[in-house]
């Protein structure tokens, strides 16, 4: 008798979905991190107003993709989320806090008009900084892997806490930056979207070095990335990826000193989408690099086949919702007050 289970691959489909959650968060709640990023550099603050009010509807339903990412991994998953929880709590707890300072800044900035405001616009500012901050750190200590020994983790609370790790979390508030300026760019006119044009022209130099930084590095300190990515034939297989991020990076730059709005914050999407290929390829089939895959850390298939059909009838429904606020708030925000 043929089952479910037996007829589709659910650790590969939960792999999947748990992925595109985990980008989806990245591209979505990027740009309104980046938003937050430039908060306090902004010209005036009829500007952070507009900045704020360009994010407002969609801040926190971003949010959703972390929760089907993490809440996923734990369900799908459990043998990896109980590996790197311990690996990343430090960060992971920093990054939620920060998460916290952002979202009580969007409360109280709305309804302080007085001399306080100024305190929930840094809040706002540097809870932002430091979720992109940990995001980038966190995603330095997995690609240099995690000590496991059976089915736990062998490391200490600061294995994630190096010269590189920190590296990464530089790139990806940069990274976050030029979604936010190029965000700003679609959402705003006038002086603020000629300042935020400076500002993600700004941003595009440091995402190209610390892009150039990671391809290089990741490599040098793995000897199967450094085969994959070099041997032949894999290596004209790949080389589009890296071809095609710096061919983004220079229409973009291009873009923003002419008076085109959308396509640069596209392209921006897909200089994050080669950049997550390029991590994805070099840590297949890892979900726990690189010591445990995807397969091994698999929950039984009644499970996943359990929260795959709760999954099939909610996924629409959350992207359908996304999609109709995306096309109800279009067009150009305002100044005025309206969260």
């Amino acid at each position: 008798m043929f089952s479910f289970e037996s007829l589709v691959d659910l650790p590969l489909i939960w792999f999947g979905l748990i992925a595109t959650a985990i980008f989806l968060y990245i591209l979505l709640d990027g740009f309104d991190l980046g938003v937050g990023i430039l908060f306090p550099f902004a010209p005036t603050d009829r500007c952070r107003d507009r900045m704020m009010n360009s994010i407002a509807p969609f801040w926190d339903g971003n949010e959703t993709w972390l929760i089907l990412g993490g809440g996923g991994m734990l369900a799908a998953f459990p043998l990896a989320f109980v590996v790197l929880m311990p690996a990343l709590y430090i960060p992971i707890i920093v990054m939620l806090l920060g998460l916290i300072f952002r979202g009580v800044a969007f409360e109280f900035r709305f309804k302080d008009t007085g001399k306080y405001r100024r305190i929930w616009d840094y809040a706002f500012h540097f809870g932002s900084l430091l979720t992109a901050l940990m995001q980038g750190v966190i995603i330095g200590a997995i690609v240099q892997g995690i000590e496991v020994e059976g089915r736990n983790y062998a490391g200490g609370a600061f294995d994630w806490l190096n010269a590189y790790s920190i590296m990464t979390g530089v790139a990806v508030v940069f990274g976050y930056a030029l979604l936010g300026g190029t965000w700003l760019v679609v959402k705003t006119d006038g002086e603020t979207q000629t300042w935020a044009r400076k500002s993600a022209s700004y941003a595009i130099g440091f995402v190209a070095l610390f892009l150039a930084a990671v391809s290089i590095s990741m490599p040098i300190m793995n000897p199967e990335i450094r085969s994959l990515w070099f041997s032949l034939p894999n290596f004209f297989f790949l080389l589009p990826i890296p071809a095609a991020s710096l061919i983004m990076l220079i229409v973009i730059w291009r873009d923003l000193h002419t008076e085109r709005e959308i396509r640069p914050f596209l392209l921006s999407f897909g200089v994050f989408l080669t950049g997550y290929l390029g991590i994805a390829i070099s840590m297949w089939p890892y979900i726990v690099p690189f010591k445990i895959t995807f397969r091994q850390a698999a929950a039984a298939p009644e499970s996943q086949s359990l929260l795959l059909i709760g999954t099939a009838i909610m996924l629409p429904l959350i992207l359908l919702y996304v999609g109709y606020c995306y096309y109800l708030f279009r067009g150009k925000a305002s100044h005025e007050s309206s969260y």
